[in-house]
């Protein structure tokens, strides 16, 4: 890769256009660039790393718009470049914001790539040939060119000082990051975690063939019961080699005994069934006899029962013939009871009847109740007719009463409005003021706000003017103390030049060899040189009093710029606030902010005040119109009050007289209807009484006659010996079950065979059962015993081979496993026969190393003018932790190896100067062997002495000699004289800019 030119436009610190010509910049292969801090050294390498990958170096967001450009300029970046043999122009606009072309305002600018190649065409003639306009295609076309992604560009063509003095103390952790970025060696990372992962597949499976064979080991515990012996060992969980083959042997030999067990159980089983037949044919035969036995007595006892109810028997068969008797009379004795019943409700309805005349009427018969009844009806009638005048009062009352409200709702109303009125004249006048006064405090709030905010402006001027004046007497100061010290380092630089002068001869004299001629006066022999006095200065003393001067001078100028600033500042503040003091402007603010406040809540009344007399116009009106309403219509009312109040008197005198004590007519006729009523209910009820009692009378008398007839001497007892029809077929069935029982258990007494039965001992059931049980119990337990044995041994059986089955399975994903594991460790660097803990990644990495210290070795050697080499170290390293990325370097003065971390600041810089040299050239190895032609060295030669520097730039030197061009970036003032061409970049407040210089010192 070589660079050819750099165009940046609105770029970071640049605000215009600016161009970097490394052709001419680099005809000696080595180039400066150099500039004040912040000024945009690094912004030149950013702007390559844009071009190139589209994307600024590291993962931060850096802000690539310049703040300093104007509107009208777009950030852009073009590069041409040469890479693998073709010359390519690069030109990038990243995504920004920009300008509108129309209107006013800002629009997204999107992200633009353009990407051309040098070509020459048949004539000769060469020219830019557009390839691609695709962010994609250029960023692939481009790293397939350079061979490396961005962050091996950023870390093999920029090389960090920082960054490699961390490297070269690093552990071996943080070396392992940084080279498998560079070396992409994440794919033996991969290796490593795939070899894990299959590692804990390989075990999860192991262990689950572990589980099913323990599963299957708890199953055959449980199956085969504590009791069963085996001769073989059960097999353990703590004991992973006894879930194979001994696990076998165990299965098998539970299952030997179990089939044992069940072969001498079935034998046991057939004893027991034969001796339970035995007794069952006993038991059967005793309980046979006990039955006959006991039918024989119970036959007896119950026929001995039935003898006892005889006389029972003999008064329930009298009962039911004389029931019969009474069925005959039943027609006669229902109906003498239904008359009974019919006079008995006459009496009472009679009786009630006549609880509820008045006095005069209880002593009448029924015909004279019937006449009084018709002569109250009349009555009733005349009062009755007189009901629709009592309706008119009621209406006439209702009528009054309404009027007589009515009447008083409008003289309220006309009161109302003649107040109103008499008090209009004082609320028109005071809303008139109040409307006046509103309008005037409106007019003063106006000047108090114009007044107010010319104050404020001032009051901020005047805040401004005081700041600044604070700030400008301490810029003075500042000055002054700028001032002083330049004056004392100038006289100091003066001094010491003059010192150095003077003291000229002793500095070449220290210089000057026998033999070697005297660059002065030319003679090979020096037969008297100058001595040096004490505290002769040097030439870096009189470097040192130079930047010291040159430093404070410029903090001088920098000082005076500043006061400068602040007095014009403090001058246009002091124009728009003038000489008041800040506090009596403070007051006056106070003042008339508190003039305003009140103005306004003044003027705030204005309107309240306008509503308020357009409504005491409305009222005005509706009031006026209220009062002539209300006085025409109260006129009428009492019109109509006074004509109502002569009609009900004359209505109440003729109502009073009808009506007697009652309170209405109404209550007087419906007292007179009920008095009718009761009088006819009554009358009625004294005749059906009569009709009743006659009856009855003819009714008894049939009856007594035909009891007679049946032989009954009295009603009574005829009625009681009368039984319904389901009495009667109750006391029949009782009779008949009485007969038939009796002839049943005749029949059993007289049977042979319960007869023999009767005459032999008694049957033992009890003793018979209680054997009888006991053969089953034993039967029970034997059978019980041959189905858990048989049930044992198919179990037994079945697990048996499921455990055989699982142990087979177990065996190769123990040995897969042990595989995986061995294959794991070792990748890891955990593995017990490893002889250091390395994993994969670290190994490969380690080579990748023991590459770079060679190649570093090469430059380090010339640097430290052979005094120290590095070396690769794979060593133990401490508590265990991972080894293979260690770094030592051995000193040839004492010749022992050290830590990297003892080297000074000086030593410490070249070493990593040379390990970063020697990065670039393995990266620029491994990625291909695409020539990188141009490197930066960023910083850190500010820490060598005169002759370590002079080593350093001879090996950079040599680097140019391959055909490569270096650039250095660095704040030392030695390079600037020792390198020709330098890029100088200088900041200003309007943005920095860039200037190549080729003298060869200041």
């Amino acid at each position: 890769m070589r660079l050819h030119t750099l165009r940046l436009q609105a770029f970071g610190p640049f605000a215009s256009t600016h161009t970097v010509d490394f052709d001419a910049l680099t005809p000696d292969g080595l180039f400066l660039l150099h500039g004040d801090t912040g000024a945009g050294k690094s912004t030149i390498f950013s702007a390559i790393c844009l071009a190139l990958y589209g994307k600024p170096p590291g993962d931060r967001d850096l802000l690539l718009r310049s703040h300093h450009a104007s509107d009208d300029l777009l950030t852009e970046v073009t590069l041409e470049v040469t890479l693998a043999g073709r010359r390519l122009r690069i030109h990038r606009i990243p995504a920004q914001m920009r300008r509108k072309r129309t209107g006013t305002g800002e629009t997204p600018q999107k992200a633009e790539t353009r990407l051309s190649e040098w070509a020459i065409d048949g004539e000769g003639q060469g020219r830019w040939e557009p390839s691609t306009k695709s962010h994609q295609e250029a960023a692939t076309e481009i790293e397939d060119l350079l061979g490396m992604n961005r962050i091996q560009f950023c870390q093999v063509v920029l090389l960090p000082q920082n960054e490699f003095t961390k490297f070269l103390h690093a552990d071996a952790h943080k070396r392992r990051e940084l080279l498998g970025k560079l070396f992409h060696t994440d794919r033996f990372a991969f290796i490593e975690r795939w070899l894990q992962d299959h590692s804990r597949a390989t075990e999860k499976k192991r262990d689950a063939g572990r589980a099913d064979v323990l599963r299957l080991v708890e199953r055959i515990h449980q199956a085969a019961g504590p009791d069963l012996p085996s001769p073989c060992d059960a097999p353990r969980p703590d004991a992973p080699q006894t879930l194979t083959g001994p696990a076998r042997a165990w299965a098998q030999g539970l299952l030997d005994a179990s089939q044992s067990d069940h072969l001498q159980a079935v034998q046991a089983a057939k004893n027991a069934e034969k001796h339970r037949a035995e007794l069952q044919a006993l038991e059967t035969a005793t309980r046979d006899l006990l039955s006959k036995q006991t039918a024989c007595t119970t036959a007896q006892q119950q026929l001995d029962l039935l003898d006892q109810q005889t006389p029972h028997q003999d008064t329930l068969r009298h009962r039911r013939d004389q029931a019969h008797r009474a069925q005959r009379l039943a027609p006669q004795l229902h109906a003498q009871a239904t008359a009974a019943n019919e006079h008995a409700q006459a009496e009472t309805t009679e009786r009630a009847a006549r609880e509820h005349l008045l006095t005069e009427h209880t002593g009448l018969d029924a015909t004279q109740l019937h006449a009084a009844e018709q002569h109250v009806r009349a009555e009733a009638a005349v009062l009755t007719a007189l009901l629709p005048e009592e309706d008119t009062v009621r209406q006439l009352t209702a009528d009054l009463e309404r009027i007589d409200t009515e009447r008083q709702d409008f003289a309220a109303q006309l009161r109302t409005a003649q107040d109103w009125l008499e008090q209009e004249a004082d609320q028109r006048t005071t809303c008139e003021s109040r409307k006046e006064a509103g309008r005037q405090a409106e007019e003063e709030s106006h000047r108090h706000q114009a007044a107010l905010d010319t104050l404020s402006t001032r009051l901020e001027a005047a805040e401004r003017r005081d700041v600044h004046l604070a700030l400008t007497r301490e810029a003075e100061q500042r000055l002054a103390n700028a001032q002083a010290a330049t004056a004392q380092t100038g006289q100091a630089y003066i001094d010491i030049r003059r010192r150095r002068t003077e003291g000229m001869a002793a500095e070449l004299a220290a210089g000057l060899t026998d033999g070697t001629p005297c660059p002065v006066c030319g003679s090979p022999t020096h037969p008297d040189p100058a001595a040096p006095q004490d505290g002769q200065p040097t030439r870096d003393d009189e470097q040192a009093a130079e930047a010291r001067h040159e430093q404070a001078k410029t903090a001088q100028e920098t000082a005076a710029t500043a006061l400068q600033h602040l007095r014009e500042q403090a001058a246009t503040a002091t124009g728009e606030a003038g000489d008041t003091p800040l506090a009596d402007l403070r007051t006056q603010h106070e003042t008339l902010t508190a003039q305003l406040t009140a103005a306004l809540d003044r003027a705030a009344d204005q309107a309240a005040a306008q509503e308020e007399l357009l409504s005491l116009n409305r009222e005005h009106t509706a009031m006026t119109q209220q009062h002539t309403t209300t006085t025409a219509v109260l006129s009428a009312r009492n019109a109509d009050f006074d004509n109502l109040t002569k009609r009900l008197t004359e209505l109440n005198t003729k109502l009073a007289a009808a009506r007697g004590s009652a309170p209405t007519v109404a209550a007087r006729a419906d007292d007179l209807t009920r008095t009718a009523e009761r009088l006819q209910q009554a009358a009625e009820a004294s005749r059906d009484l009569a009709a009743a009692a006659q009856t009855l009378t003819h009714r008894t008398r049939e009856a007594t006659s035909a009891a007679r007839d049946q032989g009954f001497d009295t009603l009574a007892v005829a009625e009681q010996a009368l039984l319904s029809d389901e009495e009667l077929r109750t006391l029949e069935e009782e009779i008949t079950q009485w007969r038939e029982a009796r002839a049943a258990h005749t029949a059993v007494l007289e049977d042979p065979a319960l007869r023999e039965a009767a005459a032999q001992p008694p049957a033992d059931l009890d003793s018979a059962v209680t054997t009888r049980a006991a053969a089953d119990e034993r039967h029970t337990a034997a059978a019980t015993t041959v189905n858990a044995a048989h049930n044992r041994s198919q179990a037994l059986t079945a697990l048996t081979a499921e455990l055989h089955a699982a142990t087979q399975r177990l065996e190769p994903l123990e040995q897969a496993h042990r595989t995986a594991r061995h294959l794991a460790e070792l990748a890891t660097g955990n593995s017990t026969s490893a002889r250091v803990r390395m994993q994969l990644e670290s190994y490969v990495l380690a080579a990748r190393l023991e590459e770079v210290v060679t190649a570093a070795n090469t430059r380090l050697h010339r640097m430290s003018d052979g005094r120290y080499t590095l070396s690769h170290s794979d060593h133990q390293a401490a508590r265990g932790a991972r080894s293979g990325l260690g770094l030592e370097i051995t000193d040839s003065w004492t010749g022992r190896p050290r830590k990297t971390d003892t080297l000074s600041g000086g030593e410490s810089f070249f070493a990593s100067l040379s390990l970063a040299l020697g990065l670039a050239d393995v990266v620029t190895h491994e990625v291909g062997g695409n020539p990188l032609d141009t490197l930066f060295i960023d910083e850190g030669f500010g820490t060598l002495d005169e002759d370590t520097l002079h080593h350093v730039l001879d090996v950079l030197d040599s680097l140019r000699a391959h055909d490569r061009t270096v650039g250095v970036i660095s704040h030392v003032p030695e390079l600037r004289r020792r390198i020709t061409h330098r890029l100088h970049v200088r900041k200003a407040p309007t943005g920095s800019t860039l200037a190549h210089l080729t003298e060869g010192a200041e």
